[in-house]
């Protein structure tokens, strides 16, 4: 899938990004959200990211962001009482 999106010059400014620069930034941001908030698995974020699965857990990593998305839900569930 293509999508085109209209974004100021003064955002690439801002973020001191070009054009290809900002593509990458935004869909790593988006694949990083989509897997903290449940909605992507780590493989799909990866995809998303343009990065293998290694490269994306180093990328959470680097934005202190559990790899262990749900884990902690889990521990509560069936953990000891």
């Amino acid at each position: 899938m293509k999508l085109e999106m209209e974004i100021p010059d003064q955002t690439c400014s801002a973020l001191r990004l070009s054009g290809e620069g900002l593509v990458s930034y935004l869909r790593v941001r988006a694949a990083v959200k989509g897997y903290e908030q449940g909605e992507l698995s780590q493989e799909r974020a990866a995809q998303l990211a343009g990065q293998t699965r290694q490269q994306f857990l180093s990328t959470l990593s680097s934005m202190c962001v559990s790899p262990f998305q749900g884990v902690e839900e889990d521990l509560k569930r069936f953990g000891p009482d």
